[in-house]
């Protein structure tokens, strides 16, 4: 006969053993607001002219993102960083870092952490100004992207392999997302989750989580992900599904090809932020703590999803 009471304690001791080591690597993460306000001010400065598809201004950007992926040991995942598509008569590509998996089974399962890093160019004239440098939308998420690649690349205890994608033509109708989505799976990789950061520079305003989770009903990550960080890490936000930001954002076409967990991550609630699309969407506008604090808060749970035996991250 079962001892139910017995097994419970057992798995209530072993919960909160995992919690305490997720709040002690919480803990002992480091990641400097100040390096990610500099990575920053570089994407979305007026020399990169808003970073559209196709331009001078998103080469260069191109150019910083895979300096930093080579000097932390961040492979390419094709023959160069560089993953090109047309878009019309618009030579595109996407950025994709490598880092692969140390167990011989699970390095074959991958978790695709990605953002976009195109913006709009130009926009409406405000008091001579015509650049949308897009420090919000999207070097915002870039630069998170960036950091969780410098993260893991250098503690490298990951299990499953890890796909870094920064995204061009997103604001052309996430272009790039389909191209590397629809690549992927031609090429049949098995895809675990995907976890896209869109728009995390300035935080939420009266919500007793961080940063909300789009499609929250489609699967099971907040709620395995705040019980791998111990903490109200992601949320339910009301106007992400009024505005049906699931499908708006380069997580959907992972979504769409695989039909798997393909998620935003995002702290833009309408009311925190007045410059989307805007000229004024400048590295002065944004909170690099705010920044910081979630790409630490959201690294024990991305570890746990790299690390569990199982697939833990499913579908409703």
């Amino acid at each position: 006969m079962r001892k139910p009471l017995k097994n419970l304690g057992i798995l209530a001791l072993g919960l909160a053993g995992v919690l305490s080591c997720n709040a002690q690597e919480s803990a002992a993460i480091h990641i400097s607001a100040d390096e990610m306000k500099t990575n920053l001010e570089y994407l979305a400065s007026d020399d990169l002219m808003g970073r559209k598809t196709g331009t001078e201004g998103i080469d260069k950007a191109a150019d910083f993102i895979t300096t930093i992926f080579e000097e932390n040991g961040v492979k390419p995942y094709y023959d160069t960083y560089r993953d090109y598509f047309k878009i019309g008569d618009v030579d595109a590509f996407n950025i994709v870092g490598y880092l692969e998996g140390n167990d011989p089974e699970l390095k074959d399962e991958f978790v695709v952490i990605g953002a976009h890093y195109d913006h709009i160019g130009v926009g409406k004239e405000v008091d001579g100004d015509t650049i949308a440098n897009g420090a919000n939308d999207n070097a915002a998420g870039t630069t998170a992207v960036v950091e969780l690649a410098k993260y893991f690349a250098n503690i490298k205890d990951n299990k499953r392999s890890v796909l870094f994608i920064l995204f061009s033509g997103e604001e052309m109708g996430l272009k790039g997302s389909y191209h590397s989505a629809k690549r992927l799976k031609e090429e049949g990789i098995d895809i675990y989750t995907m976890i896209n950061l869109e728009m995390i520079g300035a935080p939420m305003t009266d919500k007793d989580y961080l940063a909300y989770v789009t499609g929250f009903e489609e699967t099971n990550l907040a709620e395995k992900f705040n019980e791998y960080t111990g903490k109200n890490t992601l949320g339910f936000f009301e106007g992400a599904k009024q505005m049906n930001l699931f499908k708006r954002s380069d997580n959907y076409p992972f979504y769409a090809e695989f039909n798997v967990p393909a998620q935003t991550i995002c702290t833009f609630d309408f009311t925190n932020y007045p410059y989307y699309h805007h000229v004024k969407d400048e590295v002065s506008e944004m909170n690099p703590e705010h920044m910081a604090n979630v790409v630490k808060a959201i690294i024990p749970g991305i570890h746990q999803i790299l690390n569990t035996p199982e697939k833990e991250i499913k579908m409703n």
